[in-house]
C-alpha cells in the first residue's frame, strides 16, 4: 500500500503543483477572479483523479483484485494529503513571491463588487494551510466515491 501511496501521491502531487502554478501565473492577469475560481478548483479536481487510479492500482495489481471499502478510502485519503501539500507549496510560493500584492488585489476586487463582508485577513501561510485541508475534503469525497467504485471482497 505504501508504494501506491507514494507512487500515485507524487504523482499527483506534481500534477497539482505544476497545474496550479501555470494557472496560478497564466490565469491571474488574464481572467477574472470567478473564472480563476473555477480553474482553480479544475486543477484540484485533475490532481486528485490519482485518487481514482491509485486505488485501482492497488486492487489490481498489488492486492490480487481485491480492496475492501475502508482500504481504498485510505488509500486515496493518503493521496490526497500529498496533491493538497502539493497545491498548498503552488499556493504559498505564488502570494508570497511572485505576487505577494494577491491579497490586497482580490480584497479590492471584493470591495468594488459590493462584496466587503466577505473579506477576512488572510497571508501566505494560512492561504496554504487552507488550500491543503479544502483539497484533502475534496479528496476524501474522492476517495469515497472511487472507494464505492471500486470495492470488491
Amino acid at each position: 500500500m505504501k508504494q501506491t501511496v507514494l507512487k500515485y501521491g507524487l504523482y499527483g502531487l506534481l500534477a497539482g503543483f505544476i497545474i496550479f502554478t501555470i494557472h496560478l501565473t497564466v490565469g491571474i492577469d488574464n481572467f477574472d477572479y470567478a473564472t480563476n475560481e473555477i480553474l482553480g478548483y479544475v486543477s484540484i479536481f485533475l490532481s486528485l483523479s490519482f485518487i481514482y487510479f491509485g486505488i485501482k492500482h492497488y486492487r489490481d495489481h498489488i492486492n490480487d483484485g481485491v480492496v475492501s471499502l475502508g482500504k481504498a478510502i485510505l488509500i486515496g485519503l493518503l493521496i490526497s494529503i500529498l496533491v493538497g501539500i502539493g497545491i498548498a507549496i503552488a499556493d504559498f510560493i505564488y502570494t508570497k513571491f511572485i505576487n505577494p500584492s494577491f491579497f490586497s488585489d482580490y480584497e479590492k476586487a471584493l470591495i468594488e463588487q459590493g462584496k466587503a463582508d466577505e473579506i477576512f485577513e488572510m497571508t501566505s501561510a494560512t492561504a496554504a494551510l487552507f488550500m491543503l485541508v479544502l483539497v484533502t475534503i475534496i479528496g476524501f469525497i474522492i476517495s469515497l466515491i472511487s472507494a464505492l467504485i471500486l470495492q470488491r471482497k
